[in-house]
Order: C-alpha cells, then structure tokens, then sequence
C-alpha cells in the first residue's frame, strides 16, 4: 500500500466528512480569543511602551499553560528591530547571535533545533549553506523584519492543537491582517544604520525602509493590505583565537607535563591548539520582506483568508587571515594538561583568504477558512505551502585559499595563550626581508565547499470547536487533523586541492593588524600585519593555468510525513468559591521517515601532504536509501486557579518532542584524516527516534491592572532519547568491500605527492595497515533531567510614565559536563542562566527605554572537543518622540559598550575565538495613518 497516499486520502476524507457533519473546530477559539483581547484594549485605552506590555501580560493571564508574549506598540513598531533581540527579554528564552544579530533562539536550556517556530500558527522551512553549521530544523529569526509583526507569543508548554517538534518552547509569530482594522491604516518607515564597526570596507551609513497599507471595501466585507521593507547593513568585526583544540596530538615526548594534576587527569592527556589566528571580517547583508493579506467575508459566518509571503537575504562576507599551524608542538602543560605554551620549529605562516556566501529565497502561499456552522459550532480549514531556498543559482557557499612561507624557512612559531589574547611568537630572522615580504610567500591550496538546499513544508489542517453555551461546566471541545509533509533535497560540493601557482598576478598586500581587538583585556601582541588578497582572484589564477578541479557532489535528502489528530476539553467549574479553568487534551501522531545519499565510493587514500590523507573517488556515485517511523501520543493537562481577582496559580503536564536535525538522518558517509591520525569518519540514522519530553510548571502570578504583574514558575523536564554522538571503531571499506588503507605509513618513493592526477605509488594497497576510524553516527543515547525558575516583574510606577521590567531564569541539568570525561557523548547545548532588566519612561510624545541582556557562559557544541561560549551581556537603548499624531522620530543604540564574544575548548584558556563588532546606532522617522 502506498502510505503517504492513503495518508493524504485521510486527510481530504476527513475534511469531508466533518464538513458535512460539522464535527470539526479550532476558529471559535480563536475568535473568542480575538473578541475578548478587542474588549480588554477598548477598556485600558493604553499605548506605547506601556500599551504594549500590557497586552503581554493579558495574553500571559488568559492563556492555558505557560505563555510569555511580547506585543507590537502599533503596526511598524515592535520593540526591536530584530526578533530574536526581543525574544531575549522573555524568561527563559536566550539568543545565538551572528555578526551581532540575534538569529535563532535556545529556550530553557534547548538549543534552536529543538524549538519550533511557526508564522501564524503554520510551520516554517528553513535552508542553510555552510557545511559547517549543519542542517537546522529551526527558523532563522535575521529572514524577517519585524515592521509587520503584530506580536511573537513564546508557548511553553504543550498543547494537543499545535503542531509538535518544539520541548524548549513553540515561537509563534503573528503579522497583521487587514481585518484587523476598522478601515484605513498605513505606516511608512526610514531608517539609517549606522554600524561603527565599518573601517575600509562598505558604508557605516545603510538605509532601511519599510511600509504598509492596508484597507477594507465592500462594506467591509473585503480587505486588502499589503506590506514590504528593504534593508541594507555593512558591517566589520575583528577576531583572533584558533581553529580549535586536539587532545594528545604531537610527540608527548616533548611535551613537559609534569604540572599536569594527575587526581583529575591520571593518563596525563595533554591539549594542543590547531592554530594561532588574527583575522578581520567584512560583511554586506541585504533583506527584503513583503506580504500580501486578502480576506473576504460574504456572510458573517464566513470569512476567507489567502496570504503570500516572501524574504530575500543575501550575505556575503570576506575575511583574512594570519595564523600558522602547530604540527608537532613542543611546550608546557597546566594542571589541567592544556598546553600554554606551544612551540614549532622550522615552521612557516599561513596567509588565508576567505569568501562566504549565502542567498536565501523564502515563499509562503496560504489559504485559510472559517466557517461559524452554528452559534456553537465552528470550523477552519488552513493550508499552506511553504519553502526555503539556500544558494539556488549553485553560488558557492565558501571559497578560501591559502599561501605560505616556504616549509621551513620560519625558524621559531609559537604561542602563549595568557590573557583573553594569545600572545604570538615569530622569529622569521632568518628569512631576507621577513616572513611578510611578497617575494618569501608561496601559493599553498584552495577549498570550495558548501550546500545549495531546497526546503518545503505543505501543511493540511482541519480544525473546530464546539462551545456549551454556558451550560454546565464544559465550555468548548477543540479537535482536528493536521497532515504536515516537510522535504529537504541538499547538493553539497566540495573541492579541495594544493596547487603551485604564479604569485606576479596576485594582488597581495599586508596591513596593520591593530584594531578593535587592541581593547581586550589582557591584550598582547597578535600578528603585525593581516595579509590582503582575494581568495577569487587565486582561483582565477588556478583558473587560468588550468589546475582547477572538478568538484565532490553529494546528493542527500529526507522526507517527512506526520499525521495527527488531537482533541481538547476545556473546563470553567469553582471548587470552594475558587475559579478553576482545566485544559486537557491529547495529540496522537504518526510519522514516517525515508533518506537518502548519493555519492561517489571511494577507491583509496591517497598520501598526498604531510598533512593530508585525501580520498580517491570512483567515478559513479552509488545511492543509499534507509527509512525509519515512529508514532507518539502527547498529553496535557492545564490548570488554573484563580486564588484572588488578582493572583492566578497554573499546574501543567505537558508531553512534547524535538525531532533530530535533518543531516543527522542522512546515511551518507565522511572522512577526514591526516597522517598519524586522527582517522574520523560520520554517518547520519535516519532511524532516529524523537526526544520525547515529560513536562511540568508550577506558578504563581500576581496582577494589577495597570499592567504591572510578578509571577514565579518552577519546570521540571523528563527527557527521553537524547540524541548524541556515538562513536564506533572500525574500518571503512571501499568501493569494492575492502578495507581502506594508510599509505602514509612507511612511504613509497615518491610519496607524498600533490599532484592533480593521484600517483599510483601513494595509493593505499592491500598492503598498507588498515585504518581503524572513530566512526560517529547519531544515536538515541541517554536520558536526561533538567529543571529550573523563572522569575518575572513588569511594574508601572503609578501615573508617572516610569516603568521597569526584570526577570531572572534558573536552569539545572542532573549532569553537568565533566571536562575529563574524554568519553562523553551526549551534553545539554545551550543550558545557562539567563538575566534582563528593562527601564522605560513614556509621556505622551517622548518615549525611552534601555536594556541590559546577561547570559551566563555554557556548551555551544559537543564534538570531539567541545566548544563553550563565556558569560556575554549587551546593554541596549531606544528613544522616540512624537512630532504630531502623525510622525516620530526615533533612535536605536545596539550593543552600546562594545562587548566581546568569547569562545573556548575544554578549558577557559583554551580559547578559540575572541570577536568584537562595535556599537551599532540608528536613526529614524516613522509615520502612521
């Protein structure tokens, strides 16, 4: 039988049945909802800063579970710019951020994948293009502006009638409708950014414009609005550190580890840095978003809605870079066994040249009907196809190239990583003219690699409610299917190749290195000088002596399908005069999962660098399908209590999942191996279980009404199946069952060798020692409990136009990462306490506010070092000023005290980076009509 038609057959015939027999529902809820919200604004009669947090917190008190909101001062005017840097000032919700931009979200302790973000309720694709980065479920937040959005709702626990994927949290973003306004409306915005970081590169001055208009016809009984912004932002940020941290690689026999405390560290394992690097980055970024709303209402029981929505991003970003490579270090470790002090003789710089591209195109077209059958009973049918395109055109992702002193000819290189800043060591005394004179740089590599990806998601959902009319305690029954498809087609290409070619026609100069960087504490002496080139001009070069190769393409994909039903009760009942108001419900869901890779086998290692084993690949790619499927019910249950007309308590249990990342499941096979080792290798499981989540909350929230509330909330999280990496020892075959070989062992003449056409002598044979590979594959691995609090205040001092805003999140795991535990594989990304404090005064025409954001340090990534991200705060400030009813004018200061983004290894003096971009300032005028 065919699964995924009769699964679609499913949903159509039950979208026509209960149609005909009205037996399904989800919009008077929603309605209801909408009426109510319509009545509380009518009567508060607030706006600006105030209006808006109010709204937050009557969203907060009427929603069933735990929901944090934050809501649009007026169509064009959220609170920040970018969505994510206001997500941040929720509880328990931190930020990732990308050249100083909030991008995706981790809320109580889970990372961007496993939250899910929806636009109006409906699932969103996301695509990526660094092969770096990997393939995230997650939506990226830098996509969409925030002139159009109406609010963003942060829903904690789990409900049977949303759709599944988020534990941490499910983000929803709203935009506005034109239903949504008596009549006329329209706001037009201009902006100019002014990022500070900008030296020789791009403009410190961009534009940023945005506008809507919307309008209602026919008697009301038609409603048009259509919106779209345009942004440009040029930006530079500078960065020193290393490409990470390698745990006993080198001779141990010159590494003094006689420091090394032995109680914690007995086998004296000792870490290396890969590199000593000093870089500086320049980015252009450019962002379109539009929207297109028509609704229609024949009848009042009816009324249509068809929606387009679009975003365009582009990005591109060129850096260099001087560092050199620590191949065989000589030096002194810690107590700890971090190698401080690393030295290489006879040794040679590196001169890198980086471009990174991305082009994003995301579309989604949906259609949405509501239908009031009776006084009682309503329905909605939603639909929707949406998709994410990375690099369509094939643009390549990442291209770099590399140059060098002759091997050798560098007498001493070394490193003391003391400080925030390591402190370079060169003695290129033996070198005329020095190590950064044109005629002593020899061309090394280049490297292309990245992904061009397709995402789509079409999503059927058929829902209704059913109220009581007030007859009894059971107010309304919500139920319905949803039938949600996603598919991701991925076309990684990767070249990589050394290459000896004429530097005359390169265009390479060298500039001072000083920069922002000079501000670190504990600053030293990083590399003099940043070579200048263009890593496309090397490749024309390449190009054009004809040494430019043929890329790796690997074809990987997944398709998704999950079909659920659910119902929902909600009860109104009083136990002892106390009102009480119970949500329960249950979602059951099936899903069925099928991946899968095409790629060439290899045929041999071939010894071609002293550090390089590179693959030989066969000529004709093979595929490789696996398919998996899993069903699950998830519950909930929500309680509220309304102790006084002013303090509410919640109870809620709640069953949520997080579904793997998307190349986790692909089966294809890597390697990446260097003489001497490390021989690794990764495969995907696209039999992948889900994390699956028991969740529970406690609260108690006060509220005035004036806006001001407290509230205290203790969760708890029993998760299931989560996700690692575990690693198997073992050979890889090749193309004909064998396995893989090492060449690099006892050497033929001749070999190493670079050449393009692979040299038969430096070809692994049968002969040669088997590779045994570290072999990581994602697997279901170990369950984990995390629990925390969350404490909010919003008050509003009185009748003075003085307000503040401060809530502080607690988060714990039952294990903490143990940093010589050399076998852990399975760690919480993301965990960490998270602090805001908000101040706010408002009149009416002059409104102020300033933030400070504090995120404690925590585990960015576990591979085979892991990666942590040190404690980071970002005090922010707004100010606007109405000129009449009309036009304001504005001014927003990001990151106003220039912090610095800090990453290291195991150990925090294993740094691996150390970034500052800059304030960032912008000035604006807004209009509204």
């Amino acid at each position: 039988m065919d699964t995924n038609r009769f699964k679609l057959n499913s949903v159509y015939m039950a979208i026509l049945v209960a149609t005909g027999s009205a037996s399904m529902a989800h919009a008077a809820e929603e309605t209801q909802q909408n009426n109510l919200q319509k009545e509380e604004v009518e009567v508060i009669q607030v706006s600006g800063i105030r209006g808006s947090l109010t709204k937050s917190a009557d969203i907060k008190r009427s929603s069933a579970g735990v929901v944090d909101a934050i809501s649009a001062e007026d169509i064009g005017k959220f609170p920040d710019s970018n969505l994510a840097e206001s997500l941040q000032r929720i509880p328990g919700v931190s930020i990732d951020r990308a050249n100083n931009e909030g991008n995706q979200v981790t809320v109580r302790g889970f990372g961007p994948s496993f939250n899910l973000v929806t636009l109006n309720g409906r699932q969103m694709p996301n695509s990526s293009v660094l092969q770096s980065a990997g393939i995230s479920r997650s939506f990226n937040f830098r996509e969409i502006a925030s002139e159009t959005v109406s609010g963003v709702e942060a829903i904690k626990t789990g409900r049977a009638n949303i759709t599944s994927g988020g534990i941490g949290a499910t983000i929803n973003i709203k935009t506005a409708k034109p239903f949504d306004y008596d009549g006329f409306k329209a706001f037009a915005s201009a902006t100019a950014i002014h990022d500070t970081s900008v030296e020789d590169k791009g403009d410190d001055f961009t534009p940023e414009v945005s506008g809507m208009v919307s309008n209602i016809f026919l008697d009301g009984k038609l409603g048009v609005m259509l919106s779209a912004s345009h942004s440009e932002r040029d930006s530079h940020r500078d960065r020193a550190g290393t490409d990470g941290w390698v745990r006993n690689r080198g001779n141990r026999d010159g590494i003094d580890t006689s420091a090394i405390d032995t109680a914690k560290n007995p086998d004296q394992s000792f870490w290396t840095a890969w590199t000593a690097t000093s870089e500086h980055y320049d980015t252009t970024r450019e962002r379109d978003n539009a929207q297109l709303v028509v609704q229609y209402s024949p009848i009042d029981t009816v009324e249509a809605t068809l929606d387009y929505t679009i975003s365009r991003f582009e990005e591109t970003s060129t850096t260099n870079r001087s560092a050199f490579w620590f191949d065989n270090p000589t030096g002194a470790t810690d107590a700890n066994g971090t190698v401080y002090s690393p030295r290489n003789a006879n040794d040679e710089l590196n001169f890198w040249a980086w471009k990174y591209y991305e082009e994003k195109e995301n579309d989604s077209l949906g259609v949405n009907l509501k239908w009031d059958a009776t006084d009682t009973l309503s329905f909605m049918l939603d639909y929707h196809d949406s998709s994410s395109e990375s690099n369509p055109d094939g643009d390549t992702a990442e291209t770099l190239a590399n140059l060098k002193n002759p091997p050798g000819s560098v007498a001493l290189i070394g490193a003391d990583f003391v400080g925030d800043i390591p402190n370079i060591i060169v003695d290129d005394s033996g070198l005329v003219g020095g190590a950064y004179d044109k005629s002593n740089i020899v061309s090394d590599l280049y490297q292309q690699r990245g992904y061009s990806m397709e995402n789509d998601i079409k999503q059927v959902h058929l829902s209704g409610t059913w109220l009581n009319g007030g007859n009894g305690d059971l107010s309304q029954i919500t139920f319905g299917i949803q039938n949600t498809k996603y598919e991701v087609d991925t076309y990684l290409s990767e070249r990589f190749d050394f290459v000896d070619i004429s530097m005359d026609a390169l265009d390479l100069s060298f500039e001072e290195s000083g920069s922002t960087l000079d501000e670190f504490s504990g600053y030293k002496d990083l590399f003099p000088y940043i070579a200048k080139y263009s890593a496309e001009q090397f490749l024309d070069i390449v190009t054009a002596e004809g040494k430019y190769q043929a890329p790796n393409v690997t074809t990987n994909g997944m398709e998704e399908e999950t079909l659920a039903v659910y119902a929902a009760l909600q009860i109104e009942t009083e136990l002892n005069n106390f009102p009480i108001s119970i949500n329960a419900g249950v979602r059951w869901e099936d899903t069925d999962v099928e991946a899968y890779s095409v790629q060439p086998g290899i045929i041999a290692m071939n010894y071609r660098h002293p550090e390089e084993l590179s693959e030989v690949y066969d000529t004709v790619d093979t595929a490789q399908r696996l398919t998996g499927s899993y069903t699950r019910i998830l519950p909930n249950l929500d309680i509220q209590v309304d102790v006084t007309d002013d303090i509410v308590t919640r109870a809620s249990y709640s069953r949520t999942i997080g579904r793997a990342s998307i190349n986790a499941l692909f089966p294809g096979t890597t390697t990446n191996a260097r003489p001497e080792g490390p021989f690794q290798a990764s495969q995907g499981n696209p039999n992948l279980l889900p994390i699956t989540s028991d969740n529970f909350d406690l609260s108690v929230e006060w509220y005035d009404d004036n806006g001001s509330f407290a509230s205290a909330g203790y969760f708890k999280k029993y998760v299931e199946n989560f996700i690692g990496s575990g690693v198997v020892n073992g050979p890889l075959n090749d193309v004909n069952g064998q396995p893989l070989t090492d060449p690099s062992v006892n050497p033929r003449p001749g070999c190493p060798d670079s050449s393009a056409t692979p040299n038969p002598a430096c070809l692994g044979t049968a002969s040669d020692p088997v590779i045994t590979w570290e072999i990581s594959t994602p697997q279901n691995l170990q369950n984990r409990e995390l629990d925390g609090w969350e404490f909010n205040v919003q008050y509003m001092f009185a009748d003075t136009g003085f307000g503040a805003v401060a809530n502080y999140t607690i988060v714990d795991s039952d294990e903490e990462f143990d940093p010589f535990n050399f076998d852990e594989t399975v760690a919480l990304t993301g965990l960490s306490d998270t602090a805001n404090l908000v101040g706010f005064y408002e009149n009416e025409t002059f409104e102020v506010r300033v933030a400070y954001n504090w995120r404690d340090d925590f585990l960015l990534a576990l591979g085979n070092e892991p990666t942590f991200t040190e404690a980071y705060g970002q005090l922010d400030a707004s100010i606007s000023y109405d000129i009449n009813e009309n036009f304001s004018v504005f001014a927003d200061a990001i990151n106003v005290t220039n912090e610095t983004v800090r990453r290291y290894g195991r150990f925090e003096n294993q740094l691996i980076s150390a970034e500052q971009y800059g304030p960032r300032y912008s000035f604006g005028v807004r209009a509204n009509w």
